[in-house]
Parts: structure tokens; C-alpha cells; sequence
């Protein structure tokens, strides 16, 4: 087929399309306005739903005539609308997170371009035509080209944004046909290079707008807010297509009351707003004006708030917030990126549930629609503008990308923003930010606009940054890769507002805030990175947002995994496909993986550990002998009192003895103050005290008694230990492999070639299907993606013992076997020397004594320990320690130290790529049980351990959690600890007080068998 080659034409991004303007759906019927939902109105006719459809591999082999009214479509395939192509079975779907899937040739694209050929038809009434038509496409990726009842309409690119088409001249009454070409790439391609699965076709709603021969074209809302942040007003301009006709305007309060009403004069109306009541995204007030112009009714919501930075503070009507926030795509396994209205929703319930506040549109606007959410659901918004174009770093070169050396917080770079400054894409650049801030400027949950996202820094940055300064001096401009200096280059960052980072170290923002020179506010737009078993590190990122006022906020790495749907095993188990699944080139794995929930929306462990570490009050125990607690309330706009209740539990050993509540004290945002528990500590035993807060009163997301998060503190503590059994007579005998230790009900064997038990039975018992083992490996997180390659360097998955001696004694407290050993790897030196003491009580209790020697040439290990193999029957699991999630030493806040009831099966956390999972932290003792009574306990001091159906190589060995396949055993690991989880997937390194690299250790354990 024949084309105009806009497609690779920087200089020619739209042909035919309408200028720029807010969105709103006009309507003939002011109630039905009011309403809220764009479908009701009159004036519009949506168009999606069932389309003809054909897949062309490029656009040579489209028919020249598609477009014709009459064109034989019976080849054509019925396909919804909106929707992607690759997930309907065409093409193929493709992960790649930097690399361009395509050579990197910029403005060209491959000649072998897939195309998508669309057809459908719509009905226009004689009274639609005498008004006129305007044809909107919301999304449509990458570009497209339209024609109505076989003419020409337009052309146009930039996915995520509005096209807008008046084809008045071109439609009649009665039946019309629309057809469209997409094709997959286009020059803007080269600016959509997004971390996500790549896909194609219309994606978003397709509608008609009928509209008087004048009507409003565009408006804009502007609420400036006094310094008593009680006085406002609400300002209103308008721009009319045609003559300007009689405009009357009415402002409604929150509640509905109708306020005040007003006519244009120069096309402009100010509304004041005496007592102000303001948005914020605690309250989303929203105020609404409704416009009746040329007999259509405009129905806009108004937020009133006010925006500061001050001495390097983010104000937010007066006050320092806190952004607590996350970034999301569009993305669904069904789906793909035709995320709906009821979708959406899911989303955000499930954000307000665990206490976000904020949202980065990563890495392109969200639908029109999705901002009005925002405003309504209350989220500040990092609005973003469809740019990225970080596969310049991929390109061959001999200079370096840029290096990671943040002197004078800039990065020397020589090629990452190579785009930002050639002059071809000027226009592409400032072109996408316009879009997205015309579109989006009335909606009050907007507080920043950003550039994009990872495309380096240049003169096309600026201008686009300079221009929205000259249209919107309400908001903040944000934009990461500011930091980013070309070679030669000296950046403007005059109309950069905040200071904006990727996954900086808890250091790096330390240094940040307390450097007085530097003078905007820290924002982490993407940190703690969620991939996988993760984030571990998000109690540490909060103790500093809250100690330093220049923090202003972060957001989360992101919301969902992405993931495409890919049926079920023959067994029924859930399939998702990720990056290399497909058959593409290139990929880039599982690194689409790294969200909070899984593609269904289930949540990770690690977004209940986000909802607690983000609770919205702490508390402080400052003296403990008379219940004396500081309580702060971390709520930016919310007193406690009108937003929860306070629940206080003691437990002893796990279990509750007392338990009330407390009157919520009057504490305003940011305060805190005194309470008094009047609880009475047991005289024995572990004991906690719990303080729970929960929700006071139902709202849209959540019942009453909701729980927002909670507290504990540990009263008074004691050492686990067991009670001594009756003695039995013991009997040793020693052969050159093994030590054979024998009592009345049991029967011990030692092995002298690698200094663990190889058999133990108990009562009849046999308590291990193989030999211990000693264990310093775990199945690689996503977040040892990097120390994972120096932990295999170091050999030690492949890790085995050598006993360089070994004694037995028996005495009369029993029998003591001694033995010096190490670990080490084929062709390589030891990494650990243990001295091991073993100890067989009388009453046949274990008690295993090591003190290790880490090689000093070794990294940090993943974890010390021990691995018993149990029979399968061994599945009754009971435990004091941090549950009922899984924990680890830097990633236990959503879990509470108490004692718990669960099931091997139940432990896993089935993470879509297999990996280390379900362990728990700071456990003194343990019950592994089968049905007839069998249990093997443990006892000790904080040690972790994991219960699984897969030994760690079948975890690591395997890619997709449906492959996994049981060892037939229950796989438990006794470990004195693991190294933490930390973020460093895409994140810094873990922070040394989380991992297991002292140079020496001591662990002690006791084992007990039972029937």
C-alpha cells in the first residue's frame, strides 16, 4: 500500500488533527452532566466495541483500497476494540526494557513493519449532522492513519495521547465507514521506548463528539489560594471555536449547594471562594462548575489547592507532605494496555488500602478519564509525558554511556541524551508535553508535570520545560534525567523544580538533605525496587523521608508485574509468559516482574510490608514499667481523632492475656503526643504489646475497623529453651565413616566425612529421608540478581564439607562429638572453617554449638545453616517468630513476633519466577509435625528458618513457578540467618547491616524429637 511516509517524518507528527485543549465530554443535559459518567451524554457515540480487523506483516501487502466503503472485508477478523493486537494471537508479544526491539537508524523504521488494518461502521441521525462531528482517538500505539467513507482524514502519532479528528465535511446521515491503518513503529517510536511489553493497535476508546456549529474549544481552570489558605478563588478562560456565544457558569460546593453563577466578560470568570474548602489527597474536596454554552453543558470539577516550595520544602496548601507513592503502567495479562475504567479501580482501592498517596503515570499520561479518578479518588499525581529514550545507551560506542559518579549532582554523559539535543526531534519532544499539559491542566490531583522519563537532558528538554512554565505557574516541573550533562554541554535547570533521583542510596539521600547549598526538593521518583521477594528495604527509606523535611517523597518500583496470560498446565496451574517467553529478540527476562502485586492484582508480601512501614501514626515506647507511649500522627491533613481507633493487646508467648482500647487522642497532622496504656506486663514468658489502629469510619475503599497498620514492642523476653527429658542409656559406637549414637527410643547417626547427621530416628520415627546438610546458599531473589555473580564466583552453590577431625566422648551429661571442618569449592579455597560441637543430651535433645571463620576474601554469604530433608507426611508447621508472612531481617514489618499455626504447603509464596521465599526472622522455636504425632522441634536464639515442597536448586533451576516439581520431601532450613533482600535488583546494594558477613559467628540450636 501506497502511504504518505509521515511515519518517518519528524517534521510531519499530525496531519488533520485539532489543536490542543482540556478534556470534557460536553452534554445536552445538565443532570446527566452532573453525573459524571461520559457515556450518558448525548453529544457523544462511542465507537468501540466489535471492529473488522486484518494483520499485515507491513504495509506493502494491505490492499491500495481497504479504506473504500466497499471493500470485500469478509477476510477481515471481528476483534474488540479497544484492544492489542498481540494479545488477540497476532504478531507477537515482546519484552524489552532498554533495548530498541529494532536498529537503532533514527527517523527510519524496518521496512518489514507490521501493520493493522481496522473497519467499522456508525449511524449519524439527520440532526448530527447539522452540528459538528469530531472523532476522538484516545490511545492508539504507534501511529495511524484515518479515512472516513474512504477520504482522507488525517494522520497521526504519540500513543498515549488524544487525537482528535473534525470530519464534518466527510460524514452524512445514515451509515458512515471509518477505517484506520496502524502501524507498529514509526519515528516516534524512538521516543516511546518504554520498560514494558511492547504492543500494538487501538487501545483506548474511539468516540464522536456532535458539537454546535460554535462551541467551547478549550478552557482553562486556575484557583489561586491566599496566604491564609482559606481565601481563594476559582478563575475560568475560555476559547471558542467560531463566534463566541452567551456562556453561563454556576460553582456548586462539595455537598452540591449551589454557590454562585456567572457570565464571561472577555472570555474570562472569577468565582471567590471566601471559606475555601481545599483538595488535598487526605480530602479530595471537589468543587463543580457547570458551563451552559450553545446548548451543550460542561460539567468540570474543581479541586482548590495551593502549591509552594519554600527553604527546599514541598508545601502542599501550607503544609510539608510526604509522598508515599508508586509507579504504574497499563498494564493487564488479558489485556495488555486496554486497562478499563473497572480495572483501574481495582488498582487504586488496592492503593488506598495500604496507604498511597501518590502516583508517577510511568512513563506516559494514563487516559483522560484516569486523571478525573485521581482527582476524585484523592492521589497526587506525577503526570508524565509520553518520552523515553534510554535505548540510545544501547547503541555501539566507544565513549561511556555516563558513569555513576554524582559530583555537583550531575552525570557526565556523551550519549544517553544524544536525542534531547538533535534539532529533528525538537518538535516531537515539545509536541508530547504540550499534549499531556493541555489535556490534563484542570485537573486539581496534577501536582507536577513530568518532561518523561530516562532520555538523558539537552536544548529539547528545556524548551519543552521553559514552555510549560509560560502556561502553567501553578505546578512543579519534574524530570529525572536532568542530572544527566552532556560532554561540553552546560544544562539550564532554571524551570527544573525539584531534584529528582532513581533507587539513590539511603547515603545518597542523607548527603542530599543535609547539604544547605542545594535547594529543591528530593524526590525519589522510582526506589525500592518490588521485584520479586521485595522491597527489603523500606523501613529504612521512611526513617529518613521523615527525619528530613528536603525529602519530599518516593515512588515504588513499581505497582504490577507484567506478565501476559498464557493458560493453564494440564494440572490447572496458572501460566504467565514474560520477557522471552515469546520467542522475541531481544528481552529482557523477568525484569517486567517487579511490581507490588501479581498480574491478577494479588499483593505481595512486600505491599503488605509497604502498607505497615507507610502507616499512617507510630508509636514510641518511652517508658515501658508505666505504659507511658509518644504518639505521631503522620497524616498530612487528618486528625487522628476523626480518622481511627486505637486497639492495645499484651500477648504472652504468642498468646493474648489483655486487651481494650484507648480513647484516639485530638492530634493534629504531624503531632504528637503522650498516651498512657494501663496494661500489666506477665511475670514469664515473651511478651509484646500490640497497638492496632484502625479505621473509624467506613469510606470508598475500606469497612469500619479496617486496620491501617500497627505497632509492636517487646516487653520482656526469654530465652526458649526446652525442659529436660527422661534420661535413657546411652550406647556410642564409632567406625571409621560414622559415630552411631543409640538411647532406648532412638538412634543417631554422624557422619565423620561431612560432619552432620545422616540418619535420625526417633520412637520408631525416621526423621530424615537424607543427611543434613551444612547450607550457605539460597535460591537467588530477584534482588540478588547482582551479588548472585560474586556469590557463584565464590562457589557457594556448589560448596561441599571437608572434616579435618572429629572426636566422640560420652560422658555423664551426655555425648559430645567435636569436629574442624570447612567449605569449599572445586578450585577454590575454603570460604568458611566451622568448629562444630554436637552434644546428645540423655534425653536424646541435639544441641548443636558452631563457631564459623568466613574467608576474608569472600562476599557476604546468603545464610548459614543447616537443610534437613523430612518425609512428606511432616506438614504441620508451628512456630514462634515473625509471622504469619514471610520475614527477614530487613523485611518484617508487616508481621508481628507471636506464635503461629500453618502448613508447609500453605508457607509458599508462589513468586511467578521461583526464587527464596516464605523464611521467618527472629524465631526462638519450631514444630515440624506428621498426623501420627512425629514432630521435630527447635529451639534457639532469633534464628530463621524456611519449611518447602522444593529444595533451593529446584527454586533457582527453574523458570516459571508452574514448572516447579516437589522433592517428595519437606525441605527445612535451620538457619542461623540469611543475608536481607534490600531492593538491589535495579536498587543500590544492600545495606551491610542487613547482610551475614561477619568474620566470625557463633550459632547455637537445639533439636528435639517426639512422638
Amino acid at each position: 500500500m501506497k502511504l504518505p511516509r509521515y511515519y518517518e517524518d519528524p517534521s510531519t507528527l499530525h496531519v488533520g488533527t485539532e489543536p490542543n485543549h482540556a478534556y470534557f465530554i460536553p452534554f445536552r443535559d445538565e443532570s446527566l452532566a452532573r453525573l459524571g459518567d461520559r457515556q450518558l451524554s448525548e453529544r457523544m457515540t462511542l465507537l468501540s466495541g466489535e471492529w473488522g480487523f486484518h494483520y499485515y506483516p507491513n504495509r506493502f501487502e494491505v490492499p491500495d483500497h481497504f479504506m473504500d466503503p466497499d471493500f470485500d472485508d469478509s477476510s477481515f477478523d471481528a476483534i474488540p476494540v479497544p484492544s492489542c493486537w498481540q494479545m488477540l494471537g497476532y504478531d507477537r508479544n515482546q519484552y524489552t526494557n532498554v533495548n530498541y526491539p529494532f536498529p537503532y537508524d533514527p527517523p527510519y523504521v524496518p521496512e518489514e513493519n507490521p501493520c493493522g488494518a481496522y473497519r467499522t461502521d456508525f449511524l449519524l441521525s439527520e440532526e448530527q449532522c447539522e452540528e459538528r462531528t469530531y472523532l476522538h482517538f484516545e490511545g492508539v500505539d504507534s501511529c495511524f492513519y484515518v479515512w472516513v467513507n474512504g477520504q482522507f482524514a488525517g494522520y497521526s502519532q504519540v500513543s498515549h495521547s488524544t487525537s482528535e479528528f473534525e470530519i464534518t465535511s466527510y460524514v452524512e446521515a445514515g451509515r458512515n465507514q471509518l477505517a484506520v491503518l496502524v502501524m507498529k513503529w514509526c519515528d516516534g517510536s524512538y521516543l516511546e521506548d518504554q520498560d514494558k511489553l511492547r504492543m500494538s493497535g487501538i487501545f483506548r476508546d474511539v468516540y464522536l463528539l456532535s458539537r454546535p456549529q460554535n462551541h467551547i474549544r478549550d478552557f482553562t481552570v486556575r484557583t489561586p489560594v491566599e496566604d491564609d489558605y482559606r481565601t481563594a478563588k476559582i478563575n475560568l478562560t475560555f476559547q471558542w471555536e467560531g463566534a463566541e456565544e452567551k456562556t453561563v457558569c454556576t460553582l456548586y460546593s462539595p455537598d452540591g449547594e449551589k454557590l454562585a453563577e456567572a457570565s464571561p466578560e472577555n472570555g474570562c470568570v472569577s468565582f471567590s471562594v471566601p471559606d475555601a474548602i481545599l483538595w488535598n489527597a487526605e480530602t479530595p474536596n471537589l468543587y463543580q462548575v457547570v458551563i451552559r454554552a450553545a446548548g451543550e453543558v460542561i460539567c468540570q470539577n474543581v479541586g482548590i489547592r495551593r502549591i509552594d516550595i519554600r527553604d527546599a520544602v514541598l508545601y502542599f496548601n501550607g503544609v510539608a507532605i510526604k509522598l508515599r507513592g508508586t509507579n504504574r503502567h497499563d498494564s493487564d495479562p488479558f489485556v495488555g494496555y486496554a486497562v478499563d475504567e473497572e480495572k483501574l479501580i481495582t488498582d487504586l482501592v488496592l492503593m488506598k488500602q495500604h496507604n498511597m498517596n501518590a502516583i508517577r503515570t510511568s512513563h506516559y499520561p494514563n487516559a483522560p478519564w484516569a486523571t478525573q479518578l485521581y482527582d476524585r479518588f484523592g492521589f497526587y499525581v506525577i503526570d508524565e509525558s509520553d518520552i523515553e529514550m534510554h535505548g540510545t545507551t544501547s547503541v555501539y560506542s566507544n565513549l561511556p554511556a555516563h558513569g555513576h559518579s554524582y559530583a555537583d549532582y550531575l552525570v557526565n554523559d556523551r550519549v544517553y541524551g544524544s536525542l534531547c539535543h538533535e534539532p529533528r526531534f525538537e518538535a516531537a519532544v515539545l509536541d508530547r508535553v504540550q499534549r499531556n499539559v493541555e489535556r490534563d491542566k484542570n485537573c486539581p490531583s496534577v501536582l507536577m508535570w513530568s518532561l518523561g522519563n530516562e532520555s538523558g537532558y539537552g536544548p529539547n528538554m528545556e524548551k519543552a520545560a521553559a514552555w510549560i512554565k509560560t502556561v502553567d505557574t501553578e505546578r512543579l516541573v519534574h524530570y529525572e534525567s536532568s542530572i544527566y550533562q552532556m560532554e561540553g554541554y552546560q544544562n539550564d535547570l532554571s524551570c527544573i523544580d525539584v531534584y529528582s533521583r532513581m533507587y539513590a542510596s539511603v547515603e545518597d539521600v542523607e548527603h542530599y538533605c543535609t547539604d544547605d547549598t542545594l535547594k529543591k526538593p528530593f524526590i525519589q521518583c522510582e526506589f525500592i525496587h518490588a521485584m520479586g521477594n521485595g522491597p527489603g528495604d523500606i523501613e529504612d527509606y521512611f526513617e529518613r523521608l521523615y527525619r528530613y523535611d528536603k525529602f519530599a517523597g518516593g515512588f515504588v518500583w513499581e505497582w504490577c508485574d507484567h506478565a501476559v496470560w498464557m493458560g493453564r498446565t494440564p494440572d490447572g496451574k496458572a501460566k504467565y509468559g514474560y520477557g522471552g517467553d515469546f520467542g522475541e529478540f531481544p528481552h529482557d527476562s523477568n525484569f517486567c516482574m517487579d511490581g507490588l502485586v501479581y498480574p491478577d492484582r494479588t499483593p505481595h508480601t512486600g505491599l503488605l510490608e509497604w502498607k505497615n512501614v507507610a502507616r499512617p501514626a507510630r508509636a514510641f515506647l518511652k517508658d515501658a514499667s508505666n505504659g507511658i507511649l509518644t504518639l505521631h500522627n503522620y497524616f498530612d491533613f487528618t486528625n487522628l481523632v476523626d480518622s481511627m481507633t486505637i486497639e492495645y493487646e499484651v500477648t504472652q508467648n504468642g498468646v493474648s492475656v489483655e486487651s481494650g482500647s484507648i480513647d484516639t487522642p485530638d492530634l493534629a497532622p504531624h503531632a504528637e503526643t503522650e498516651i498512657r496504656i494501663p496494661y500489666t506486663v506477665p511475670a514469664s514468658g515473651v511478651c509484646c504489646l500490640n497497638l492496632y489502629y484502625r479505621l473509624k469510619e467506613e469510606d470508598d475503599f475500606r469497612e469500619e475497623g479496617y486496620l491501617l497498620g500497627f505497632d509492636q514492642f517487646i516487653l520482656r523476653e526469654e530465652k526458649a529453651a526446652f525442659a529436660a527429658g527422661a534420661a535413657q542409656n546411652l550406647n556410642v559406637r564409632e567406625t571409621e565413616r560414622r559415630y552411631i549414637i543409640e538411647g532406648d527410643s532412638f538412634r543417631y547417626v554422624w557422619n565423620r566425612l561431612t560432619g552432620t547427621f545422616e540418619s535420625l530416628t526417633g520412637d520408631q520415627i525416621s526423621f530424615m529421608e537424607k543427611p543434613m546438610e551444612w547450607n550457605i546458599w539460597r535460591a537467588p531473589t530477584d534482588n540478588d540478581r547482582n551479588i548472585r555473580r560474586e556469590w557463584e564466583r565464590a562457589g557457594y552453590h556448589r560448596s561441599s564439607p571437608r572434616v579435618y577431625e572429629s572426636t566422640v566422648e560420652q560422658t555423664e551429661n551426655g555425648v559430645v562429638i567435636t569436629a574442624k571442618l570447612s567449605l569449599a569449592a572445586i578450585y577454590l579455597q575454603p570460604c568458611l572453617t566451622l568448629r562444630a560441637v554436637w552434644t546428645i543430651l540423655p534425653d536424646g535433645r541435639i544441641r548443636a554449638d558452631i563457631h564459623g571463620e568466613r574467608g576474608e576474601e569472600f562476599p557476604f554469604l546468603p545464610r548459614f545453616g543447616l537443610r534437613m530433608f523430612l518425609p512428606r507426611a511432616f506438614e504441620a508447621v508451628e512456630y514462634f517468630g515473625y509471622g504469619p508472612f514471610e520475614s527477614y531481617s530487613d523485611k518484617h514489618r508487616a508481621s508481628l513476633l507471636g506464635k503461629y499455626e500453618t502448613t508447609v504447603t500453605e508457607q509458599h509464596e508462589d513468586y511467578l519466577r521461583p526464587q527464596e521465599n516464605s523464611s521467618h526472622f527472629g524465631c526462638s522455636h519450631l514444630a515440624v509435625a506428621n498426623p501420627d504425632g512425629g514432630c521435630l522441634e527447635a529451639v534457639g536464639d532469633a534464628f530463621s528458618f524456611n519449611t518447602s515442597r522444593y529444595t533451593q536448586e529446584e527454586l533457582a533451576g527453574k523458570a516459571h513457578n508452574y514448572e516447579l516439581e516437589p522433592c517428595g520431601s519437606t525441605v527445612l532450613c535451620l538457619d542461623y540467618k540469611l543475608s536481607g533482600i534490600g531492593s538491589n535488583s535495579c536498587g543500590p546494594k544492600l545495606l551491610p547491616q542487613y547482610r551475614l558477613e561477619e568474620k566470625e559467628f557463633d550459632f547455637t540450636i537445639e533439636l528435639r524429637l517426639s512422638k
